[in-house]
């Protein structure tokens, strides 16, 4: 496996207005940068692009110029270039907000477009390296679910009722994984991909917390991964949609600790992977992608009101949706279309036919919240966002798993008659031998 990768700052101007709370909270300071970081692999047959910005969410028309050219520079299908936003609060104004369209800062997308596109540029064949390339998961305790519903079935928003947090036990996805590349050259960590479920909440504080230019968690985790092991790094959002971290909107202690601690706890993971190739490396792993539409009714008290639509879903029946994955050996990355909640992002996981599936947050447009039906039963601030009906959850895991069998059959073909997994030996105990 060869990969190539670019960093590029994207911090707006001290000033600029900040997404995700109130359309008044305007930016006074810079804590530290915002990054788009792109990673290139090539298998010597495929080509594939994943870019994580330090941006709130993206809308659908956007992503699908920046991939169009982006693909077009690296000559490869635009289902190969996916793009995933952490989620960060302390960020420019990149959506089309329904109600308020103006808050839309099309001067930074015009340069954030430039941007991407130098960077695929960038990419040219003497910056690849040869990298051997190892997969990693464990469960890192550093979020919760900030929905709270009792024996009634009536949800809480918890930000908003802090005392009920002692007795939150909704599911909360606690996986932190990812990809590492080992340079074949020097044998020293090349490049590490990070993913985890929470919104970028944690230096989020009241005041100059939430009204600082900031990265949040991500920033710290990257950084600590390059300090420590020397490898550039990217970190991708998973299913965030109702995770939080435990220390949210508490400031820079919580930001950085967060950060630094789901940082540790990747390091002790990938320095396991690297000891363990035959159960962690991917020595043949290949490349690939897909991408799959879905059509999903919206809720028809919301089709013609502009204060919960934005003008492109406004006045309509239904919406088109997409999935994208993104192979890199038996790991594959779902690309989803909004905030993905994480029960539904769970189910993704365990109906996937790969090894180890990671989601890549506000990915292929920007469609709000998306939680399984009984969201909608319950209330509580996700379910009021969702803007497809309740059976719109189920249409995208469907989608999403399609997608994920056929790109693995496509990229490792069956052998025998029955098709993967099926074909499956079945083990009581099935854990491979170390090899030194």
């Amino acid at each position: 496996m060869k990969i190539a990768w670019f960093k590029k700052v994207i911090s707006p101007e001290v000033g600029a207005y900040l997404a995700g709370y109130s359309l008044v909270d305007k930016s006074v300071a810079k804590h530290d940068d915002l990054f788009a970081d792109g990673l290139c692999l090539d298998d010597g047959e495929r080509k594939v692009l994943l870019i994580g910005l330090d941006l709130l969410g993206v809308d659908e028309w956007f992503i699908r110029k920046v991939r169009k050219n982006c693909a077009g520079i690296l000559g490869v299908p635009e289902s190969a270039v996916l793009i995933s936003c952490t989620h960060t609060h302390t960020g420019p104004e990149t959506r089309t907000m329904a109600g308020h369209p103006e808050q839309l800062n099309q001067k930074y997308l015009d340069q954030l477009e430039n941007i991407l596109s130098d960077g695929a540029r960038e990419l040219t064949p003497d910056k690849f390296r040869q990298c051997s390339v190892f997969f990693y998961s464990c469960q890192c305790d550093e979020n919760r679910n900030r929905r709270y519903s009792a024996g009634d079935n009536h949800a809480t928003f918890t930000p908003h009722r802090r005392e009920v947090v002692p007795i939150c036990t909704g599911f909360a996805d606690k996986e932190l994984g990812g990809l590492i590349f080992i340079d074949t050259e020097t044998h020293l960590p090349a490049y590490v991909i990070g993913n985890y479920a929470a919104h970028p909440l944690a230096g989020h504080s009241i005041g100059l917390g939430g009204r600082r230019i900031s990265a949040d968690f991500p920033g710290a985790f990257r950084d600590y991964i390059t300090a420590n092991t020397g490898a550039a790094a990217m970190f991708i959002s998973g299913a965030a949609g109702d995770m939080v971290p435990k220390e949210d909107e508490l400031g820079d202690d919580a930001m950085n600790g967060m950060g630094v601690r789901l940082g540790k706890a990747a390091i002790a993971y990938l320095t396991e992977a690297c000891r363990n190739p035959a159960r962690f490396g991917m020595p043949e792993a290949k490349v690939g992608s897909c991408s799959r539409s879905f059509t999903v009714p919206i809720r028809k008290k919301y089709r013609n009101n502009p204060k919960r639509l934005p003008a492109p879903y406004l006045g309509k029946d239904d919406a088109t949706l997409e999935i994208q994955c993104i192979a890199v050996g038996d790991v594959c990355f779902v690309g989803v279309p909004g905030e993905l909640c994480a029960e539904l992002g769970q189910e993704i996981k365990w109906h996937s036919p790969f090894r180890r599936t990671f989601i890549a947050y506000n990915s292929t447009a920007y469609f709000s919240y998306m939680g399984p039906a009984n969201f909608l039963v319950a209330g509580g601030y996700e379910a009021c966002s969702q803007r497809f009906t309740a059976r719109g959850g189920l249409e995208l895991l469907k989608t999403a798993s399609d997608a994920m069998f056929d790109l693995r059959e496509e990229l490792y073909p069956s052998e025998g008659a029955e098709p993967y997994p099926d074909n499956c030996s079945d083990q009581l105990v099935n854990i491979l031998p170390n090899k030194l």
